[in-house]
């Protein structure tokens, strides 16, 4: 358990945050940072406390809840650093780990996160993980396998493989399984499609293969799913040890690096 786990958004003193709007939320967000509270325990406590499903801000569109099921909280993770970012309340690089890499300064395991995000909010962040980001490492996954069987065949690289691969997943190309999910959606069916939408339709296609596959393919499509997201994620995290391994080595005199493990020779 680490040493400053997050409150509970049932913890509050009675009253407090009772109002659910936005701003206020923000507000008082900027109030505890400013009070010495850590950055990411108030904005874990906000992101529980938030309602919105979706949000236009200015020219940016924020999607956080997808399909009305599964929060992405980075999402809203991003529109309240967004939201604070003009202050200057933020650590640059803890904010760009937690956007880029979804690495919070500390390490926190599920049950910490259950508490902090409360259940309803984190059944809907688990709907997230599986639907959404599990699905996309099956995705690359079963690519991965079909180029490799692809250059065993001295064929070279085929740009039809994204259609293949959602065909062997799903039992469709990737356009018309994109075509049906639009008009379920009364959605134009155009060329290009953006981030947020892109998350819709891989939950939507996540669904699709709970509903439409037996029980046993579903499973151990999901298994390979898991295994290529935690290869994944212990890259990323072996990737930020060396980083981390390096900065603390690097001997720095007069913002000058006088002895840096890298490029110094031994000796």
């Amino acid at each position: 358990m680490p040493d400053h786990a997050p409150a509970t958004a049932d913890a509050a003193a009675p009253g407090a945050l009772a109002s659910r709007d936005p701003e206020m939320l923000i507000a008082r967000l900027r109030q505890e940072i400013r009070r010495g509270r850590l950055w990411w325990e108030a904005l874990l406590e906000t992101a529980a406390r938030w309602e919105l499903g979706e949000e236009q801000v200015e020219k940016r569109h924020y999607r956080y809840l997808i399909g009305g099921e599964a929060l992405d909280w980075l999402c809203l993770a991003e529109r309240l650093c967004d939201a604070l970012a003009p202050d200057g309340l933020l650590p640059p690089d803890e904010v760009e780990a937690l956007l880029a890499d979804g690495q919070l300064p500390v390490e926190l395991d599920e049950a910490a996160l259950r508490r902090a995000l409360g259940p309803t909010k984190y059944r809907a962040h688990l709907n997230f993980v599986y639907g959404v980001r599990v699905e996309e490492a099956l995705q690359l996954s079963v690519e991965e396998a079909l180029q490799k069987e692809r250059r065993s065949w001295a064929a070279g690289y085929d740009s039809r493989i994204d259609e293949e691969t959602f065909r062997h997943i799903y039992g469709a190309p990737r356009r018309e399984l994109l075509a049906a999910f639009r008009r379920e959606q009364q959605r134009p069916d155009v060329d290009r499609i953006s981030l947020a939408e892109l998350k819709e339709f891989t939950y939507w296609l996540f669904k699709r293969r709970l509903a439409t596959q037996d029980p046993a393919r579903v499973a151990s499509d999901t298994r390979c799913g898991l295994r290529t997201l935690n290869a994944l994620e212990e890259t990323r995290r072996r990737r930020c040890r060396i980083a981390d391994k390096l900065a603390r080595e690097a001997v720095v005199v007069d913002a000058q690096v006088v002895h840096d493990p890298v490029t110094t020779p031994a000796g």
